[in-house]
C-alpha cells in the first residue's frame, strides 16, 4: 500500500475500509456517457441517411469508424495511464469525448461526422479501461466487487436505454442533440474530476513500446474492419480474406514482440495466470449473452412485429433497470462469496432463458416479450460484473493498468465476433427456411389456392386489386423464413453462452485468493510496494493501493 497524505492532516495507519463514493460516480458517469453513445446513434441512421443524401454503406462508416477508433486505442490505455497517471488520462480522454461530441452536433455532411465520431472514439474508447485500473487503484481489494458493480452499471444499462433515449430526442428535437447531450454532462465530469479524483503513481521515465503500438492498431483495425465488413463483402472474398490474414500476422508479431520486451504495451505473460485467463474466455462467452439480445431483439421487434424504435426502447428498459438494480447486489454477494455460484446461477438463467427465446412468434406479446427479457437480464447483472472482477482480482495492482486495457481489448473484439458471427447465422439460417418454406408452396396445392382466395377476397373487400395476392403470399413466406432464422439464432447463442459454465469452476473464491497471492508473491521488490509516500493533495488524506 502506498499512502498519499496531506502532512498537515492527521495520519492514517490503517487501510480506509470504505468506498470513496464522490470520485466512483464520477468514473461512472464517464463511461455512461461514454457506452451509451455508441448505441444511441444507432436510431438515427435512418435520419442521417435523410439529411445528408447518403447510402446504406456510406453512413455505416458512422458507426464503423467509432468502433474502429476505440479498438485501436484501447490497447494503449495501459501504457498512458502508468506513463501520465490515470486521473491525467481519464480527464483527457472525456475532454477529447466531449469535444468530439460538439464537433459531431456541427457535423454538416456523411464525412464531417464520420471525420467527428473518430475524434469523439479516441475519447470514448480510453475512457472504460482508464476508469476500470482507476476504480483497482482507489477501491480497498475487500470492497472492490461491489464498486465494481456500481460502475458495470454503465457497462450493462447504457446500451438498453441507448435507443429509448436516442429514439425519444430524434422524435421530438433533433438529431444534434444525441451529441450535444454529451457537453454539459461532459464538462460536469472535467470539473468533478479535477477537484476530486487523486492522481495515481506516474512512472515518468517508462518508456514507450512503439513496435507494440504500431502493431497492436494494425492488427485489431485489420481484425474489427474484417468483422464488421464481412456479411456485405462476403466472408470468403479476397478483401476479407486478406483482412484477416493481415490481423492475425500483426497479432502474431505483437505477441512475440510484447513477450521479448522489456516494457511491453500489454503484458502478455498476464496470461500465464490461470484464473484470470479463465476469466478473460468467461467474460467473452459472456459477451455474446449480452449482445444476442442487444442486438436482435430490436431487429425482431422492429422488423416483425413493427414496433417503432421508441416502443422497443421502452420494451428493453424494464431490462436495463433490472440489471441495474442487480449489479449493485451481485458486487456485494461477490466480496461476501466470490465468483462461482453468482456466475453458475447467473448464466443458466441466461442460457435456458435465451433458449427460451426460440419460441418466440409472429404473435408473442409485448409484455410477455418483456416479462422475459426482465428475468434473463437477473442472470446477467448476476454473473456479468463478477466473472471479469475474480479474474482482474488476481493482478497486482501495478500491472492492473495494463491488465484492464487487455480485459477491454479482448471484450471489444470478443463483441464484434459473436455480432458477426450470430448475424452470419441468422442470414444463412433465413436462406435455409426460404427455400424449405418456399418447397410447400404450388399454385395446385389445394392449401396454397384456399391462401390465395382468401387474400384476394380481403383485397376486393378493401377496394384493392387483386393481382397482388402471390406477392403477399411471398411476404408471409419472407416475413415466417426471417422468424424461423432468428429463432435458430437464439439456439445458436445459448449453446456457445453454456461453454462458460466448465470456467466457472476457475472463479471460485478459494482458488482466487490462492492465485492472487501466488501472484503477489512472485512479483518483484512486492515487500517496497508498502512504501509509505506523503503527497500534498488540496488539505486531504488519501490512500492509494499498489
Amino acid at each position: 500500500m502506498v499512502k498519499l497524505e496531506n502532512p498537515k492532516t492527521p495520519s492514517v495507519n490503517q487501510p480506509r475500509a470504505d468506498i470513496p463514493w464522490g470520485a466512483l460516480l464520477i468514473l461512472v458517469i464517464g463511461a455512461f456517457m461514454a457506452i451509451l453513445d455508441s448505441s444511441i446513434v444507432n436510431v438515427a441512421l435512418p435520419r442521417f441517411m435523410a439529411i445528408f443524401g447518403s447510402s446504406a454503406d456510406e453512413i455505416q462508416w458512422i458507426l464503423t469508424g467509432y468502433m474502429l477508433t476505440s479498438g485501436v486505442v484501447v490497447p494503449i490505455t495501459g501504457y498512458l495511464g502508468d506513463r501520465f497517471g490515470n486521473k491525467r488520462m481519464y480527464i483527457l480522454s472525456v475532454a477529447a469525448f466531449t469535444v468530439g461530441s460538439a464537433l459531431c452536433g456541427m457535423a454538416w455532411s456523411t464525412e464531417s461526422l464520420t471525420i467527428f465520431r473518430v475524434i469523439q472514439a479516441l475519447g470514448g474508447g480510453m475512457i472504460i479501461p482508464v476508469s476500470m485500473a482507476m476504480i483497482y487503484r482507489i477501491i480497498p481489494r475487500q470492497k472492490i466487487g461491489t464498486a465494481l458493480g456500481i460502475w458495470g452499471i454503465s457497462a450493462i444499462m447504457a446500451p438498453a436505454v441507448g435507443p429509448t433515449l436516442g429514439g425519444y430526442l430524434v422524435d421530438n428535437f433533433s438529431w444534434h442533440w444525441i451529441f450535444t447531450i454529451n457537453i454539459p454532462i461532459g464538462i460536469a465530469a472535467i470539473l468533478l474530476s479535477i477537484n476530486y479524483l487523486v492522481e495515481t503513481p506516474v512512472q515518468p521515465d517508462l518508456k514507450p513500446d512503439i513496435p507494440g503500438v504500431v502493431l497492436s492498431s494494425l492488427g485489431c483495425f485489420a481484425l474489427l474492419l474484417a468483422l464488421s465488413e464481412g456479411q456485405d463483402q462476403g466472408w470468403t472474398s479476397q478483401y476479407i480474406v486478406t483482412l484477416f490474414i493481415f490481423s492475425a500476422f500483426a497479432l502474431l508479431l505483437f505477441t512475440l514482440w510484447e513477450l521479448a520486451t522489456p516494457h511491453p504495451l500489454i503484458d502478455i505473460r498476464l496470461l500465464k495466470n490461470p484464473v484470470f485467463t479463465a476469466s478473460l474466455l468467461a467474460t467473452c462467452l459472456a459477451t455474446v449473452g449480452l449482445f444476442s439480445v442487444v442486438v436482435f431483439i430490436p431487429i425482431y421487434a422492429q422488423n416483425l412485429l413493427g414496433y417503432t424504435p421508441m416502443e422497443t426502447g421502452l420494451m428493453m428498459m424494464p431490462m436495463a433497470l433490472v440489471t441495474g438494480l442487480m449489479m449493485p447486489i451481485s458486487g456485494r454477494l461477490f466480496d461476501k462469496f466470490g465468483a462461482f455460484w453468482l456466475g453458475m446461477v447467473g448464466m443458466s438463467i441466461v442460457a435456458g432463458l435465451t433458449y427460451y427465446l426460440h419460441t418466440l412468434t409472429l404473435d408473442t406479446d409485448y409484455h410477455h416479450l418483456q416479462l422475459i427479457l426482465s428475468l434473463r437480464a437477473i442472470g446477467l447483472g448476476m454473473a456479468s460484473m463478477p466473472l471479469t472482477t475474480a479474474g482482474m482480482n488476481t493482478v497486482p495492482r501495478f500491472l492492473v493498468s495494463r491488465a484492464s486495457a487487455l480485459n477491454n481489448t479482448v471484450r471489444q473484439i470478443s463483441g464484434s465476433m459473436a455480432i458477426a458471427y450470430l448475424t452470419y447465422v441468422m442470414l444463412q439460417q433465413q436462406t435455409y427456411h426460404t427455400a424449405r418454406l418456399s418447397e410447400g408452396i404450388s399454385v395446385i396445392s389445394p392449401v396454397v389456392q384456399m391462401a390465395q382466395e382468401q387474400i384476394k377476397h380481403h383485397l376486393i373487400t378493401n377496394g384493392l386489386s387483386d393481382q397482388g395476392s402471390l406477392g403477399i403470399l411471398a411476404g408471409l413466406v419472407a416475413r415466417q423464413s426471417f422468424m424461423n432464422a432468428l429463432n435458430d439464432t437464439f439456439v445458436t447463442s445459448a449453446v456457445i453462452i453454456a461453454f462458460v459454465f466448465p470456467f466457472m469452476f476457475m472463479l471460485g473464491k478459494k482458488r482466487v485468493e490462492t492465485e492472487r497471492k501466488k501472484q503477489e508473491a512472485s512479483t518483484p521488490n512486492s515487500k517496497e510496494n508498502k512504501l509509505r509516500l506523503r503527497l500534498l493533495n488540496g488539505g486531504q488524506s488519501y490512500e492509494m493501493y499498489l
